[in-house]
């Protein structure tokens, strides 16, 4: 009797402890030590920018080729001055001036030509893009060499990367480039640009092209003005708008007698008595006299 009330009690025991003992019989992972992080496994991804499948191969690129199951044929090389690479079996392909995914096409006819593989997958990786690339200087929030992506790259997508005008540009930029084989230089009127109305203007770029947003015109205001200094020169500002972006005349001031220095087409000063209607000019010197009365 006593017996079975033992027997039961060491029954219950053990099957509640089951569970417990079951986990503790299974390998357990190995913990990191204190205080010491587990190293982070390797990243074994290749590195590559990404290529848009536009984007025209120039001298001085980087590419990898490979054959889908073909590795001898796996290759790193550069794009010669003159637009080509020298590859295995075929030797020298013009690849300069095409895309990335018709360079791949004409390496795959050439192979297949050439009777080395039937039906060749050809992959091409831009690892380093030196040859596409374009100049942005001046008044700009970036100002540097930027890659063209794609050969429909404008004048507002680069400025656009480049961070816009700055608080200090012109409200133009100038083109320079080369087309047909003749330097080509324009200013670009940024706010008929902006509003549609110069289509012509956003032209596509091609590599080597340069843009440069100069500094703003500015003028200058002095003698009996609230804040005399300099200001920018605004499109078609006038001499009164440039006496109220100065704060206007102070209690001394007067609107008789006034003056500005300006340099002529020849260099030499001149001294012009303006009406409040008449244009500044950049680098314009205002004066603004003081009243004897």
């Amino acid at each position: 009797m006593r017996l079975s009330r033992l027997y039961r009690t060491v029954l219950v025991v053990l099957v509640a402890a089951f569970p417990t003992l079951l986990l503790s019989a299974q390998p357990q992972p190995a913990k990191a030590p204190v205080g010491k992080a587990l190293a982070p496994a390797p990243d074994t991804r290749e590195a590559t920018l990404p290529t848009a499948p536009d984007y025209q191969l120039a001298a001085g690129d980087a590419i990898r080729i490979t054959v889908f199951q073909n590795p001898d044929l796996t290759l790193e090389t550069r794009v010669s001055e003159t637009g080509t690479i020298t590859y295995p079996l075929i030797g020298s392909v013009n690849v300069g001036g095409t895309t990335v995914a018709q360079a791949e096409k004409r390496i795959a006819t050439m192979l297949k030509d050439g009777g080395f593989i039937v039906a060749p997958q050809v992959t091409i990786l831009l690892t380093t893009a030196l040859g596409n690339q374009i100049n942005v200087l001046g008044q700009v929030g970036k100002p540097g060499r930027y890659q063209l992506e794609n050969a429909d790259a404008k004048v507002s997508d680069v400025l656009a990367l480049a961070g816009g005008i700055a608080s200090t540009g012109a409200d133009y930029v100038t083109f320079s480039g080369v087309r047909d084989g003749k330097t080509v230089t324009r200013d670009i009127d940024l706010s008929r640009l902006a509003l549609g109305n110069d289509p012509a203007g956003d032209v596509r770029l091609r590599p080597g092209d340069t843009l440069f947003v100069p500094i703003a015109p500015k003028f200058y205001v002095y003698g009996e003005v609230t804040r005399p200094g300099q200001y920018r020169l605004e499109r078609d500002m006038n001499v009164m708008q440039a006496i109220a972006t100065s704060g206007g005349l102070t209690p001394k001031g007067t609107m008789r007698g006034l003056r500005i220095s300006r340099h002529g087409s020849d260099g030499k000063l001149q001294e012009i008595n303006p009406k409040l209607e008449d244009p500044l000019k950049p680098d314009d010197v205002l004066y603004i006299k003081e009243s004897i009365f």
